[in-house]
Parts: C-alpha cells; structure tokens; sequence
C-alpha cells in the first residue's frame, strides 16, 4: 500500500433493482439498475460506483438462446411500487449479489420476490404445475431452505418480501441464491428453474454514534 493512502469504508447501505432500470419505491429508497446485458452462464459484474457486484453460474442448457433477465407487464399485487417487479434477475444454478466496501457492522437485508412465469396453481392449467425452489443464504449461512417464491407470497404476480439480519466483519456482504435441484425444471417450457428475485435493499442497523 502506497504510504498515507488510507481507503475509507464509508457505504452503509445499497438497493438494486435486479434485472432493470434504476426505480425509486414509494418509500423513497433508489433502486439502482442492475440491467447488464453481458451477465451470461459464469460471469460477473461491477456496478461503476464499485459499490456492489453480482454474479452468474451456471447455464439453461435446454435453451438454445437463454435469457438471465424476465420481463412482466402484469399488475403485481401485494406492493405499493409495482414497479419494482417488472423485472427479475434469473439463474439457472447459482446468484450471487455483493455489497462492496461496507462499513463493519449490523445490517438488514432484504429480498424482494414475484412469481412471474408460472400460472396460478389454482387454474390447473399446464403452466401452473412449474414449481420454482431454492435457497437463501446470507454471509455463507443458509437462511432459508426450499423456498418457493409462489407458495410464501400466497400466488403468482404477487410480491413478497424476506427479510434478514447480517454482520459485516470484512466490509463485504454476501447474498446467494442457490437452486438444488428441486422443483420442476421444464414448466411451462424447458429450462424455467432455478432463483428469480425482483430486488433487494441493505441498509445498516447500527444505531449513529
């Protein structure tokens, strides 16, 4: 290291609108746009600001052209910014979002979810049959195990928010969405599996000094 040059950990917070363009929530939070196109099968991606980064394994080997980002014009309910859920980050094995540059500390995060491929199970139509499952873990801890976005929101189209506590120690954090090899892979065409969030919000939960 350069003599008297000292690098500030000074980020206490970041939010991200996965999959599309900078949102603002009706809370007043900024997503930023997390829209890159170059994220394919193993890559990895920076946003400008070198405030946070997210990463892609894995590949949708059934589809000859595979997308890692959805698109809905449906009405999302249960949120007062609809908005925020037009568009998904997807990923046929493995997500990864890092928080970068953090101040050590407590912190909240959390992660916004809407099932938007799959029918609604009550329609017994074909599409409605797909189940999306995968885990949840938070600084190398698994926090949730099978969840399925469509099952804990109550229905598709609908957004659901999980959140949790998490201690940066190492002035990173990090969030990975990781499929298992469960649920359907091939509903309602080949290759619609594996984690799918809409957005997420970090912010710290230690009290000013």
């Amino acid at each position: 290291m350069t003599a008297g040059f000292i690098f500030m950990f000074k980020d206490a917070n970041f939010s991200i609108n996965c999959g599309g363009p900078a949102r603002r929530s009706a809370e007043g939070i900024l997503y930023e746009a997390e829209n890159s196109t170059s994220l394919g099968p193993a890559s990895y991606y920076m946003v400008s600001t070198e405030k946070w980064a997210v990463s892609n394994v894995g590949i949708f080997s059934e589809k000859s052209d595979p997308v890692y980002t959805r698109n809905t014009l449906a009405q999302i309910r249960s949120t007062s910014t609809p908005e925020l859920f037009q568009t998904s980050r997807m990923s046929p094995a493995s997500l990864r979002y890092y928080g970068l540059g953090l101040q050590n500390g407590d912190y909240n995060v959390s992660l916004l979810f809407a099932e938007t491929i799959f029918s609604d199970r009550s329609t017994r139509t074909w599409e409605s049959f797909g189940r999306r499952v995968f885990d949840i873990y938070i600084q190398g801890t698994r926090q949730l195990k099978d969840f399925d976005i469509s099952k804990e929101a109550g229905g598709v189209e609908t957004a659901v928010q999980k959140n949790f506590n998490a201690t940066v120690t190492q002035n990173y954090l990090e969030i990975h969405l990781f499929w298992a090899g469960k649920g359907t892979c091939c509903i309602p065409v080949q290759g619609d599996y594996g984690p799918l969030i809409s957005a997420l919000s970090v912010a710290s939960s230690n009290k000013p000094k």
